[in-house]
């Protein structure tokens, strides 16, 4: 069955491998971002991959966007959420209201948004899925990244809130964990860098397909470690590990 799948972001590394695999697992993707020109690239790699450019920390424009949706594609099965960001600093001193602002909205307000929206939808899919991706740090936080792990931290916690919502569904929420992404670009800047325990976002895209075979139940509510790499194109070993 095909389903719809919006991913929140798609125009950073991340957001192009999710949407791009997901279109290739024969998924039709709303590609979501606040760049029209470079939403609309997005759009071009995939013919089932539509753009919608949207201020996602807007709440209006977000109620609109799920109109727009609904009514191109038909009711949402999925929201993967990777607007994002990073501020962060040496100390706790370091950690400025404006770093905070920003994060807040960026990581939060959007996922707030974003989750509202589209949760009628997702709960009533056989299959809803709604995905963000947290850090490491929230773990483990330091003074130096103090705002960043608290905005995180408090985005686990309402996609925890929304997994209990999805109990008696067929839906799941679910917190994918990395260290810190990296891609092709990253890889070609610094050849010499190895970047150790870093995720290649198409493990991202990979996982995000994968997610829609895995039960519920066996996911909902859970913190889910992404892999590293993926052995080929078609692996899906490494996907979770």
């Amino acid at each position: 069955m095909s389903r719809t799948v919006v991913v929140a972001g798609a125009t950073s590394a991340s957001g192009v491998a999710a949407c791009t695999a997901l279109a290739r697992a024969g998924m039709r993707v709303a590609a979501v971002g606040s760049d029209p020109a470079r939403i609309a690239r997005v759009a071009e790699i995939h013919e089932t991959i539509t753009g919608y450019a949207c201020d996602l920390t807007d709440p209006t424009a977000v109620a609109g966007l799920a109109d727009d949706v609904r009514r191109d594609l038909g009711p949402v099965d999925g929201l993967i959420h990777l607007v994002g960001g990073w501020r962060g600093g040496k100390a706790l001193a370091d950690q400025t209201d404006e770093d905070w602002d920003f994060l807040h909205s960026r990581v939060m307000t959007t996922l707030r948004n974003t989750t509202r929206a589209f949760n009628d939808d997702v709960a009533a899919s056989d299959a809803g899925r709604v995905a963000i991706v947290s850090a490491e740090s929230v773990g483990a936080p330091t003074a130096g990244g103090a705002n960043y792990a608290a905005v995180k931290a408090a985005a686990e916690t309402w996609t925890v809130a929304m997994a209990q919502g999805y109990n008696d569904t067929r839906a799941a929420a679910v917190v994918l964990v990395i260290k810190a992404f990296v891609d092709a670009a990253m890889r070609a800047e610094r050849p010499d860098r190895k970047f150790p325990g870093f995720t290649d976002v198409e493990v991202l895209g990979a996982a995000a397909v994968q997610l829609f075979a895995l039960d519920a139940e066996q996911i909902n509510g859970r913190r889910l470690r992404l892999g590293t790499t993926l052995a080929s194109e078609n692996d899906e070993t490494g996907v979770f590990a």
